[in-house]
């Protein structure tokens, strides 16, 4: 990566031993199928994130004085598979040194190695997945971990919720399960689905989010724009209701596929990135010591979440 620091912020807000929050980019598009880019998404998010304003209207907060730590980037892309491995060890690491960790790809085949690492370290994990795509396929192209594939090992061993889906081949139902499953077109006329998926959820959720669960309207500029998505304000209502109800252990966003004519979706998730930390970390003051609780949870173990688990 070509910048210092996270949006340009001064370096003693960036120094990892101070910084609560941990970035880690993964330029990598290996498996996609369709537009060629996302390897590109990283470097593109931060060069806008560089010309954000840094003042959060709506929180009133400065989200970046809680420190963000620019880490170096997961570049391993010799196979899929050694990049989902090379994306585990290092969300890992950082889980371990206490840092609200995030992620910034690529394609979205990045998750499998994010996913597998918080739910190595947070029990009864919720992984709350927007996206167009239902990514439920076993094995794609003769890989398990094609973007395709990104959520079918959370489909088994983590409570998977799936919103804004409108895109998806037959053989995938036999996977989803349809009552965690928020499908855009049915979104449209429910005014109870944020209520309804939040109730789903268990205490702790990781949050993945392909860019493409917008509308190609406001996000044009991902790998595989669908028709029929998500809008700014709703996203932004729903992220922030998850925020304060319920612990979010970390996040990763994704499928940025920039197009050098055309710069306000690089600048959609320069934002969007933002707004989640200052929701966050909204109740948190500047001095308070960060601590993201996972010293004391067991590892989770490998089936399905049991829906008559208290929580």
């Amino acid at each position: 990566m070509q910048t210092k620091t996270y949006a340009g912020i001064p370096e003693e807000f960036a120094k990892l031993e101070k910084a609560k929050v941990v970035l880690i980019p993964v330029p990598y598009d290996g498996t996609s199928t369709w537009q060629k880019g996302a390897d590109k998404g990283p470097q593109a998010f931060l060069d806008a994130s560089e010309n954000m304003e840094l003042y959060d209207i709506e929180t009133d907060t400065e989200v970046y004085q809680q420190g963000v730590f620019l880490a170096d980037a997961v570049t391993e892309n010799s196979s899929p598979e050694a990049m989902v491995d090379a994306v585990h060890q290092a969300t890992k690491r950082y889980i371990k040194k206490n840092k609200f960790v995030t992620i910034f790809g690529g394609e979205h085949s990045i998750s499998i190695g994010t996913i597998r690492a918080f739910n190595e370290m947070y029990p009864n994990l919720t992984v709350l997945q927007l996206d167009a795509h239902a990514d439920l396929r076993k094995e794609y192209e003769g890989s398990k971990c094609n973007h395709a594939c990104a959520v079918y090992e959370a489909s088994q061993t983590t409570n998977l919720i799936q919103v804004g889906i409108r895109s998806m081949d037959a053989i995938e139902k036999t996977v989803m399960d349809e009552d965690k499953t928020y499908f855009a077109h049915e979104m449209v006329e429910d005014s109870t689905w944020m209520d309804s998926a939040i109730d789903q959820m268990t205490d702790n959720v990781f949050i993945t989010i392909d860019l493409d669960v917008f509308d190609p309207s406001i996000m044009p500029s991902t790998g595989t724009p669908e028709p029929g998505g998500l809008l700014w304000y709703e996203t932004l209502d729903f992220l922030r209701q998850i925020f304060e109800e319920k612990n979010v252990v970390g996040f990763d966003i994704v499928e940025l596929c920039p197009n050098k004519d055309e710069k306000s979706s690089d600048f959609l998730a320069a934002k969007l990135y933002y707004k989640m930390l200052s929701y966050k970390f909204l109740d948190e003051n500047i001095d308070d010591e960060y601590d993201n609780n996972y010293e004391n949870k067991q590892k989770n173990n490998s089936t399905k979440y049991n829906e008559d688990d208290e929580y």
